[in-house]
């Protein structure tokens, strides 16, 4: 049959079958919806389940460090179901085991709308083991969705047994030897070469240090991005290791292995310590393990055979004071098989200590994530130029610029110009300078290695000044912890645009592998009370559970025997004394991370943690009243008290201590009614009462005003917040709260204590329009006088910098400070209006705050279960909200402040108009 006779059959007789038989089958399955029977509801299906991860969010992750992994997915976004009614997760060595039978774990079906942090129920996976998961689900009608995608989780090294390498250093850096702190400075260079003689089936390079590395594989960087690992932990508990996939990188024959080492942390002073800076020697420790196709294993670990020198073109290397970096040193080669290393040294080595864990690292390490470009040249000199790259950031820049053999180049950071000058006050004793010594005439490439900088403005120095400066010289770096940054939030409002910009681009630069208070002076600590004020913003803005649940690991090993919580984690010994508000990070950070992922685990990881913190209040309290140091309500604008006192603010000390241990006493209190500690929950229920009664009474007289210090914003935010007043008292504290607001000529008086109780306080007492107010406010203090006055990040002080007259006179002028970025959280709980009703917005509430400051807002929450998303537009009186409500989730409406309202899905009216399933709406009504 030709093909015309083909094409004319099918029309005629084949093509009429097919659709009759589509819309017969449509008929039926329309039918079947309706009414499905026992036999259809058998062999329907769903759509399988998206989105699997392991863990805080880890897909497919090489090196992973849970024994017992939890695992998570998301419903289809595609399928006609809106709720899970049931699971069932597979686990298996093999793929081919995994569809046929999986070995190491069958959940069966599991009768749970549970979508996320399912723990594997098998036998403890063991370090090295790769596994595969697979999982399907049921939906509210009990039919059964196709089987997702197999994922795959491979676990690094989980145990010190696992290691068979010693750590290996310099023979002059041996503390026996009593090194100099310019010979501990130096960086070391390591390498070691090996020969391969059959075909590679696996190799993994298990690597960490004491310090910090740079490792390399046949003269190529392991990885172009990572840069200061391992990162920071308490180093005398554990230290966390990174593995590399290094299976398409060996070849057959000669391959060298080698590293560049520095102090990092480990070695580095904080604050102006400088008698403890390079005090501690670096040290390497690296495993790399070589499978073959043939079934047998080739380990080369660092030993006594390998080699090293410090006479590489790195001089010197400090967190702090920069990088220094020699030409005439560079060794062609170093890291490559045709080396001749017979000058070099053997290394000594040092056993693993048992006491000090040795696990994998739990979140993404720094990356350099973007590079940015100058904006502007300035401050051109005879033998000076400035670069201006128009964004605050941290990291490092990379140099392209003329060079003279043995003119040292000089390159300085800023991160504003005070006066039209380069200023570098604000870094105090960090001098946060690289230099570059060419040994040719010529164009230099460099970019520093063991450093990092928060800047906006590069000065270069000792260039070629025959040479015109371009914008093409140099280029930023940027770096943080590679956490994915979601941008999800925008409105019709240019400077409230700049403000999450800025507070996003805050968050950037000061998750720094912890979470800096700053990344640019000499300090950049992981403070309690900071991340007490951003934890929850930042994870609306960005995928940081796992950063914030590494730190709190770094939290549990820092704590005392009486429980103290010190200032900063990981701690360095410096301010010996802790506050509250800052130790009570202990209890505020897991449970808002508990709020915000639902995630019990973060729970019981640190419930003795929270207990003992409790314990170590009760030491700092008489008859339940707080005598506890502490910082006070920092950095409030406007304090009384004159001098360094004045920075701590105006809110009594003891008011303060005693309302932080009421809540961390209800947070501890919640968290056992979680977990079900039935033993505890009558106890704590009753602390809790007392300590209430005790603040009530102590602080303040009939007339809610305040027996011991000033009538203070914070002294009332505390006491609303913090559920420490009787409920009728309630509206009279709002009152004597917003009164206080008003005699401030509608201005916030708030520090690092207060200003994240502000927001939430004012809507709960129906001052929404306040809260818009305060929010865009011009003057001091406000977060728009800082975009006034050029700000691209949120600062230290409400009035670190002016554009008229530069820094503030006070000192400690931080202009890279996320604490007062803590009002992001509003953007989405208040203008947007979703908040969780249930751990883990399974259930949330949704009430979009208006206001005629803005006529258009637009936002996305990812949860566990999907994506809210949210947008509403405002004109005149008319308010509309489209909003997608993600499966297995429920949106419950609290539109009081609007009438007439209506809510549309699918074109379709709904009604009730309270709880909304999982789709897409679209809803009307009048402000």
């Amino acid at each position: 049959m030709n093909k015309s006779s083909q094409q004319c059959l099918f029309k005629v007789f084949v093509k009429p079958l097919i659709l009759m038989s589509i819309m017969c089958l449509n008929v039926a399955c329309s039918s079947e919806r309706e009414t499905p029977s026992s036999t259809q509801k058998a062999f329907e299906s769903i759509a399988a389940p998206i989105e699997l991860k392991v863990g805080e969010g880890f897909e497919s992750p090489v090196g992973y460090y849970e024994s017992k992994p939890r695992f998570s997915w998301e419903i289809a976004k595609n399928t006609h179901s809106n709720f899970q009614s049931s699971y069932q997760i597979q686990v298996s060595t093999t793929l081919d085991l995994l569809s046929e039978q999986p070995d190491l774990w069958d959940s069966k079906k599991v009768n749970s709308p549970n979508t996320s942090w399912i723990q594997y129920q098998g036998q403890p996976l063991s370090s090295r083991q790769n596994v595969f998961w697979r999982v399907k689900v049921w939906d509210e009608k009990d039919r059964p969705s196709e089987w997702s995608e197999p994922q795959s989780i491979e676990l690094g090294l989980l145990t010190n047994k696992d290691w068979q390498a010693h750590w290996i250093g310099h023979p002059e850096t041996k503390q026996s030897k009593k090194p100099s702190k310019s010979t501990i400075a130096t960086p070391q260079y390591f390498r070691k070469s090996f020969n391969i003689n059959k075909k590679i089936n696996k190799a993994r390079l298990y690597i960490t240090s004491k310090g910090v590395f740079k490792p390399f594989i046949n003269g190529e960087e392991v990885s172009k991005i990572d840069v200061m690992t391992p990162g920071w932990t308490p180093y005398s508990k554990r230290i966390e290791t990174l593995t590399y996939d290094l299976t398409d990188k060996l070849t057959l024959g000669e391959n060298t292995l080698a590293s560049i080492l520095a102090g990092g942390w480990f070695s580095a002073r904080i604050a102006d310590l400088k008698e403890t800076d390079h005090t501690h020697s670096p040290l390497l420790l690296a495993q790399l393990e070589i499978q073959f196709t043939d079934g047998s294993k080739q380990i080369i670990k660092t030993d006594e055979s390998w080699k090293v020198t410090q006479n590489g073109p790195i001089r010197f290397a400090s967190n702090y004071d920069g990088e220094h970096y020699a030409q005439a040193l560079e060794q062609p080669n170093w890291n490559k098989n045709e080396f001749d290393s017979a000058k070099w040294q053997s290394v000594y080595t040092q056993k693993i200590d048992p006491t000090i864990k040795l696990s994998p690292k739990r979140h993404e390490p720094i990356r350099i994530i973007d590079e940015l470009s100058p904006i502007k040249i300035m401050n051109i000199s005879k033998d000076s130029v400035v670069f201006d790259f128009g964004q605050n950031m941290v990291g490092v820049p990379e140099i392209k610029i003329p060079a003279l053999a043995n003119q040292k180049i000089k390159i300085e950071f800023a991160e504003a110009l005070h006066m039209g000058e380069f200023y570098t006050d604000n870094y105090r004793s960090a001098l946060s300078t690289n230099y570059f010594t060419p040994s040719k005439s010529e164009r230099i490439t460099y970019k520093p290695t063991f450093t990092f900088h928060g800047y906006r403005y590069i000065k270069l120095s000792g260039f070629d000044t025959s040479k015109t400066p371009s914008k093409d010289w140099v280029k930023a770096l940027v770096q943080h912890s590679d956490i994915k940054l979601y941008d999800n939030f925008h409105s019709s409002h240019t400077k409230l645009n700049k403000l999450f910009s800025n507070i996003n681009w805050g968050l950037k630069s000061n998750f720094y592998d912890v979470p800096l208070d700053c990344p640019q002076r000499d300090e950049r600590l992981g403070w309690t009370g900071d991340a007490n004020a951003f934890v929850t913003p930042s994870m609306y803005m960005a995928d940081s559970y796992g950063f914030w649940s590494a730190w709190l690991e770094s939290m549990r090993e820092e704590q005392t025997d009486n429980g103290k919580i010190p200032l900063y984690i990981p701690y360095v010994e410096w301010i010996k004394w802790t506050s509250s508000g800052w130790g009570d990070a202990a209890t505020i950070i897991p449970w808002e991370l508990y709020m915000m992922t639902g995630d019990k685990s973060v729970l019981s990881d640190n419930y003795s943690m929270m207990k003992n913190w409790l314990k170590y209040h009760e030491s700092q309290s008489d008859n339940l009243i707080s005598n506890m140091q502490t910082f006070g309500d920092w950095l409030q604008p406007y304090p009384k008290a004159q001098g360094k006192k004045a920075n701590r603010g105006d809110t009594d000390f003891s008011l303060i201590g005693t309302a932080f241990y009421a809540r961390s006493v209800e947070l501890t209190l919640k968290t056992a009614k979680v977990l079900n500690q039935q033993a505890d929950i009558e106890q704590l229920t009753t602390l809790h009462q007392q300590i209430k009664a005790a603040f009530r009474n102590t602080f303040f007289d009939q007339n809610l005003k305040p027996k011991k210090g000033e009538a203070t914003q914070t002294a009332y935010l505390l006491a609303l917040e913090f559920n420490l007043l009787e409920q009728a008292e309630v509206k009279k504290a709002q009152h004597l709260l917003i009164k206080l607001i008003d005699k401030a000529d509608n201005h916030l008086r708030t520090g690092f204590l207060g200003t994240p109780l502000l927001a939430s306080a004012l809507q709960k007492a129906g001052r929404s329009d306040l809260v818009y107010q305060l929010l865009f406010k011009e003057s001091y203090p406000s977060w728009f006088y800082s975009i006034n006055n050029g700000a691209t990040t949120t600062w230290e002080r409400w009035n670190s910098y002016s554009l008229e007259n530069g820094f503030n006179p006070q000192g400690m002028n931080s202009l890279n400070h996320y604490a007062y970025g803590t009002i992001s959280r509003w953007f989405y709980e208040g203008i947007l209006g979703v908040k969780p009703i249930e751990a883990g917005f399974r259930e949330f509430n949704v009430s979009p705050q208006f206001s005629h400051y803005l006529n258009q807002v637009s936002g996305t929450i990812p949860t566990t279960n999907g994506a809210i998303e949210l947008n509403w537009t405002l004109e005149g009186n008319e308010a509309s909200i489209s909003l997608t409500v993600p499966k297995n989730s429920t949106a419950i409406l609290d539109l009081a402040h609007l009438s007439n309202v209506t809510i549309l899905k699918q074109g379709k009216a709904v009604t009730p108009k309270k709880r909304l399933t999982p789709g897409e709406y679209l809803i009307n009504g009048k402000i």
